[in-house]
């Protein structure tokens, strides 16, 4: 029996620090990197010549809707397949916990409307995960939403004294479980009538904590600089970190604005410790809403609860069918998800080549007809935005979505190919890596993705999973970093 488990040979390494690649083996010993460099002379139990391959840190998604997916099909294929071995769920205000038997009214529908899988605390949650752990690995955040929607009754209001308390309790005991720290989204009804005042006091058990706070804005258009500065002033009140979730901007009327939002943002760092994370597409995807259909040159249905039939159609395209106008047909089809072609490519590359600019997918996993970020949006940053667009080397792509979010997320001993660190690993080819997934055909694995290691076992290889579950519970732990 040798010291190492398993030796990578001859790999081409991009170790997540966004330093130049260079040639290098990888030894792995009991679920950690034990060793890289020139190991020529190291003895291991197994060893993979990986010559012409990239070796780099598993993906790490900032940004997903996963909560359910990890236990009801704890295979992750979606976020494997693209070199995922991290997921962050809870984001935009929507998490699973503590959410318990309250009704999952929309957006929460989009992650807890299936039978099972209800949690009345995050405790209980993570003991689920770790009862019958997932492929990948979990870090999660409390939702603000889902906070509300347990301790109110009216949530066309501000919360009172009373109910902000109950909010309060709900963090404190979220973070005592290890949530790496709290999401916000007013833009969805059921919290666009929270007040800053009230988020900030909710977000007050952060304060000191180490956690962060994710802030998906209340618009994303017209009134995007603004919104923005509203959600940056709590995360400065509180003293805490920051993430401006899925950024762009939307509407015909604000192509270009992207320079605004960046200027504001590079502003805001001057003091405050707040940065971006972003999906690679002009379209975005969430429930069907009337004011987000107008916003778009393009709506297609991704799923509805009354026409199921009407997944994958072009709105328009229904609603001439139906002879409705399209308001109409859109209340026809309550509830229902949307695929919005919103945006202008010149700002979605501005805000993905900017260097505070992580990588997440957004992607919404029980969709009848998901956007194909779900599948391909780790692999088409590497393809088609590194190789392709060469709008920054393979290096930055790399560190974008490994050590940057590692590091600004708290996850300690993840992200980077170095000794001690987790053996979460992606190989993948450089000159084919891809996206497959598209609109018409969304649920495409990608290309060039060879093998996939979570915490040092294989769990994807040859475009399969490999049925390992090695996947663990990230927490936060009290100096911040999650372990």
């Amino acid at each position: 029996m040798h010291d190492v488990d398993l030796l990578l040979r001859d790999a081409l390494l991009f170790d997540g620090t966004a330093a130049p690649r260079r040639l290098a083996d990888v030894a792995i010993a009991g679920g950690r990197i034990a060793d890289v460099g020139a190991l020529a002379g190291r003895q291991a139990d197994r060893v993979i010549d990986l010559h012409g391959m990239a070796l780099a840190p598993g993906f790490i998604d900032v940004h997903t809707h996963d909560d359910r997916l990890l236990l009801a099909d704890p295979s992750m294929a979606p976020k494997l397949s693209q070199g995922v071995t991290s997921v962050v769920a809870g984001n935009c205000g929507i998490s699973l916990a503590p959410l318990g038997s309250h009704e999952a009214v929309p957006p929460l529908n989009l992650v807890a409307n299936g039978p099972g899988q209800r949690f009345d605390s995050f405790a209980a949650y993570f003991a689920a995960l770790q009862a019958r752990p997932p492929a990948v690995n979990l870090a999660a955040l409390v939702g603000h939403t889902t906070l509300r929607v347990v301790t109110m009754r009216d949530l066309d209001r501000a919360a009172d004294s009373a109910e902000i308390a109950r909010m309060q309790a709900l963090v404190h005991e979220a973070l005592q479980a290890g949530v790496l720290g709290l999401s916000t989204g007013t833009y969805y009804a059921p919290a666009s009538a929270a007040t800053a005042a009230e988020i900030r006091a909710v977000c007050e058990p952060l304060r000191g904590s180490g956690a962060l706070i994710a802030s998906h804005i209340r618009d994303e258009g017209e009134q995007v600089l603004e919104s923005m500065a509203e959600a940056m002033a709590i995360a400065e009140a509180l003293g805490v970190r920051q993430v401006i979730s899925h950024h762009k901007v939307v509407g015909r009327a604000n192509f270009g604005r992207s320079r605004e939002t960046l200027a504001l943002l590079d502003r805001a760092r001057e003091s405050s410790d707040v940065c971006l994370d972003c999906y690679p597409y002009t379209a975005s995807s969430t429930v069907l809403r009337k004011d987000t259909a107008r916003q778009a040159s393009r709506t297609l249905v991704a799923w509805s609860k009354t026409r199921p039939e009407a997944a994958g159609r072009d709105l328009d395209e229904l609603a001439r069918e139906s002879g409705l106008d399209v308001e109409a047909m859109i209340d026809a089809l309550q509830p229902a998800g949307a695929i919005y072609f919103s945006m202008d490519e010149a700002d979605v590359e501005r805000i993905l080549a900017h260097p505070q600019t992580m990588v997440g997918s957004d992607g919404l996993p029980h969709d009848t007809f998901p956007h194909p970020r779900l599948w391909g949006a780790f692999p088409r940053v590497l393809g088609h935005y590194a190789r392709e667009r060469k709008l920054f080397s393979l290096e930055t792509a790399v560190h974008k979505m490994t050590g940057l979010p590692a590091a600004r997320f708290g996850l300690h001993g993840r992200g980077l190919v170095r000794p001690g660190c987790a053996a979460d690993l992606v190989v993948f080819d450089p000159d084919r890596v891809g996206d497959a997934a598209t609109f018409a055909q969304p649920l495409q694995p990608a290309v060039g993705i060879h093998s996939v290691y979570v915490n040092g076992t294989l769990a994807w290889h040859g475009g399969a999973g490999t049925g390992a579950r090695t996947g663990q519970v990230l927490r936060r732990t009290t100096t911040g970093q999650a372990a």
